[in-house]
């Protein structure tokens, strides 16, 4: 589930929240998962992963990750991000482009003190794709980091959110006979421009 703090009222997010609530009631699962592509300078390659978009407050799309992660180092060199959305419940896909930064440490650390034990003690003791053994010191990380925690435990500074604010959309809805609607929105200064593509 994505929770929505006072969303914009622009029409690409009236439009993203009509769809959203339309593949809610058709139990899309795993409907707040999006993959991010990054830009690395290091190797001049792109690179594209799942997160779980866990807010939208007002034009900011925000999710979690550990900010010594490479795509953290991405994101710092190169701060356009291209994200996609797929839900085959109602066939639909969902392309943005936008700008990521990191959150305020205060959302980071209001997110950090709604999460389970145990989801915090992973981001704790995760180095996160970093080389390991096995996966065995994974788990032993884990449960030590579990059973050292504090009933008040302090978000780690090396883990937090990341918000990107898009600059496009595009809508694309499935159809018999290759019949697709493309609906795009584009932002140039204070205004959103709407076209239709050929599918």
């Amino acid at each position: 589930m994505i929770k929505f703090i006072n969303p914009s009222s622009e029409k690409p997010y009236i439009h993203f929240q009509s769809l959203y609530q339309e593949a809610l009631e058709n139990y899309q699962r795993g409907i707040e998962a999006i993959s991010v592509s990054s830009y690395s300078q290091e190797t001049n390659e792109v690179e594209a992963r799942y997160v779980n978009l866990k807010y939208i407050v007002d034009n900011e799309w925000i999710f979690f990750s550990n900010y010594n992660s490479p795509k953290a180092h991405q994101f710092e060199s190169h701060s356009q991000v291209s994200v996609l959305i797929f839900w085959p419940s109602i066939n639909t896909q969902i392309r943005m482009k936008g700008l990521v930064s990191k959150t305020s440490e205060e959302f980071s650390d209001e997110h950090f003190k709604s999460r389970t034990k145990e989801k915090n003690a992973l981001a704790i003791s995760s180095n996160q794709s970093q080389a390991i053994d096995s996966f065995d010191e994974v788990v032993s990380n884990f449960h030590h980091a579990l059973n050292m925690m504090t009933p008040n435990e302090v978000r780690p500074d090396f883990w937090g959110g990341f918000s990107f604010i898009p600059y496009y959309f595009e809508f694309w809805q499935g159809h018999e006979n290759r019949l697709n609607k493309r609906h795009v929105f584009k932002q140039q200064k204070d205004e959103w421009i709407e076209q239709l593509l050929q599918p």
